[in-house]
């Protein structure tokens, strides 16, 4: 009978489970916010710091007025109606949060605090009701003292928050969607609703419930509104990292990681360079020796490199990929597999260089996004490792996005200042031209004495590596002035601070053209300013057009964005071109010839 009674002791009240289940709803839509904001807004630690800052204090203005009104209007009733205009408000965020996103990343706000405004529509009302629950619960609570109910229901709170914290982040979000998550938390809040109102249910609180309950099925069958990546998605998932998207757009398949391009694939050509910055890999084989028995990739995407490398030359690959699920993806989606000269390891790249013995006669770098780059792999101190790991002669290749010049270039010339502290010569190619955001290749050696342009182009000629880079080399740039930024160390790394720029600003990515053979350096001067023109022309336009209103909205200067606008009058006129200007040579129909080279340069050079 005592074993009886201790159960029932132990039983939860009502406004314990309203405390318990307040607490997993928090802590869960604000670890939803982040996932939610960062493909628009990145998550950099202004982001993180906007979402933890909002929480709190639409939490701190819900215990205060919970706490003016709970010795007259604190009752179960009422708790319930908090949980239910909370899942109310769930509803609207699935059908209307990302069109709410991006419309508010036209507010004119320093790009830091860019974020906040969205953050506080789309998350501070919920989390302010939510904050009425805790006062309320302590005025009901049946503990005797004002202390002992206040500690009580703190206690419970928050365990309810580490409860919510890790559900959220190691069994939601790598099983469920945004969407699917944030209506998880919807029903967890009609569920408490409903305990809250049970036994005495009346037609009214029935009617609401279920109004409410039917919103919620409503918006996660309807799905969000607003605009997403253009193309068919075949596949999505949210892994522990990052969004990830598979997106086929006609032939070419394009891997997307929080909303931005990260990888592509020609789906009836493979082994074609879709996206044009990956051509530069191959620039490593022109300032190493000839002979490359072993090259390290850290980050995999797609696995464009590493596929190439490992079919092409007498060299074994290794791959190294933090995130398990984007490797998963790339094997079922971007033919990769595994093999004696292609291995792949799930593990973090520092770690990876740190743990291992093997030497490498080539390191790819290839880690880092626009908006979120993990600071351990940009130090001095990571330089270094690399270098350790690097063969004598060894050669380090850096893909960094950022601008090659102007107030969006700080971190890539802070990331050239701190490989140039410990490699002999550093070298600098950017993949697009003008000051936009674009991949930058940084290659670095051990070797003092410098590569000329002349020597690497007559490399070019003479080295058979599959591919003719002699336009890739002719964008070699002297070195960027560094003195305004900072050598990035394992103490201070302001990496977000560094990125903070490129904010609002539109990553460009140069696409190669379909009917270039990457092995005939013929057919590689013969590329069409019609047929290039044309592959690039509608992503483009549309990126620059929308970077150049963001822009102008934050209140830009004309010269901010005027490269947008030039970039989309060439464009248009070559579209005008190509409709216009086909001329019969030697039988076939074709336009006027020009070098891949000019036909960048007038795409996207004269900014």
């Amino acid at each position: 009978m005592s074993r009886g009674r201790g159960v029932d002791r132990y039983q939860p009240t009502k406004p314990e489970v309203a405390v318990f289940a307040s607490g997993v709803a928090s802590m869960g839509l604000e670890i939803l916010a982040g996932r939610m904001i960062a493909p628009q807004f990145g998550s950099s630690i202004y982001t993180w710091g906007s979402i933890i800052g909002v929480f709190l204090a639409a939490l701190s203005y819900g215990y205060y007025r919970g706490g003016k009104q709970a010795a007259t209007e604190a009752t179960n009733g009422r708790m319930a109606r908090v949980f239910l205009l909370t899942a109310g408000y769930v509803a609207v965020l699935i059908v209307l949060g990302d069109l709410l996103v991006r419309g508010l990343a036209t507010v004119p706000l320093p790009s830091r605090f860019a974020s906040l405004p969205a953050i506080t529509l789309l998350f501070g009302p919920p989390t302010y009701l939510l904050g009425y629950v805790s006062p309320y619960a302590a005025e009901l609570s049946q503990k005797e003292g004002l202390g002992e109910a206040s500690g009580h229901v703190y206690a419970l709170g928050t365990i309810g928050s580490i409860v919510g914290a890790f559900a959220t982040t190691f069994v939601l979000i790598p099983s469920l969607g945004v969407e699917q998550i944030a209506f998880a938390f919807g029903l967890l809040s009609v569920g408490t609703a409903a305990v809250l109102l049970r036994p005495g249910w009346t037609r009214e609180n029935a009617a609401v419930t279920g109004l409410v309950l039917l919103l919620l099925v409503a918006a996660i069958g309807a799905g969000a509104i607003g605009l997403s990546v253009q193309g068919n998605v075949v596949y999505e998932t949210q892994t522990p990292y990052q969004e990830l998207q598979v997106v086929d757009r006609g032939d070419t398949r394009v891997l997307f990681l929080d909303g931005q391009k990260h990888s592509a694939m020609d789906v009836e050509d493979p082994d074609r360079h879709v996206f044009d910055y990956t051509r530069y890999f191959h620039l490593t084989l022109l300032f190493a020796d000839e002979d490359v028995d072993r090259v390290l990739f850290v980050g995999g995407g797609g696995f464009t490199g590493p596929k190439r490398f490992a079919d092409e030359y007498d060299a074994t690959v290794d791959v190294v990929e933090i995130d398990p699920d984007v490797i998963s993806v790339a094997k079922r989606y971007f033919r990769l597999e595994e093999g004696e000269d292609l291995n792949v390891y799930n593990a973090d790249g520092r770690e990876y260089l740190q743990e291992t013995n093997r030497t490498y006669d080539v390191i790819v770098m290839d880690a880092y996004k626009k908006d979120k780059v993990p600071f351990q792999l940009t130090t001095q101190e990571f330089m270094q490792l690399a270098s350790d790991r690097l063969d004598e002669d060894g050669v380090l290749l850096t893909n960094i996005i950022s601008a090659p010049s102007g107030p969006a270039s700080k971190f890539y010339r802070a990331e050239y200042k701190t490989i140039d502290s410990v490699f002999g010569s550093v070298y600098s190619f950017p993949t697009v031209g003008g000051s936009v955001v674009q991949n930058v290749e940084v290659v670095a050696t051990k070797n003092e004495t410098r590569v000329s342009e002349e020597t690497l182009l007559a490399r070019n000629d003479r080295r058979d590596i599959g591919i003719d880079l002699a336009s890739e080399i002719r964008n070699y740039r002297e070195p960027p002035g560094t003195t305004d930024v900072p050598v990035l160390t394992d103490d201070y790394a302001p990496v977000d601070s560094l990125l903070d720029p490129m904010v609002g600003q539109q990553y460009v990515v140069q696409e190669t053209n379909a009917s270039t053979n990457e092995t005939d350096a013929t057919n590689e001067t013969n590329a069409t300013i019609a047929t290039d023109a044309t592959v690039a022309r509608a992503p483009l336009v549309v990126e620059f057009a929308e970077s150049a209103w963001r822009d102008r909205a934050r209140g830009a200067s004309a010269g901010d964005y005027s490269s947008y606008a030039r970039f989309m009058i060439h464009c248009e006129k070559a579209s005008e071109f190509s409709s216009t200007s086909s001329s019969p040579m030697n039988g076939d129909s074709m336009s006027p010839a020009i070098s891949s080279e000019n036909s960048r340069s007038r795409a996207v050079g004269e900014m």
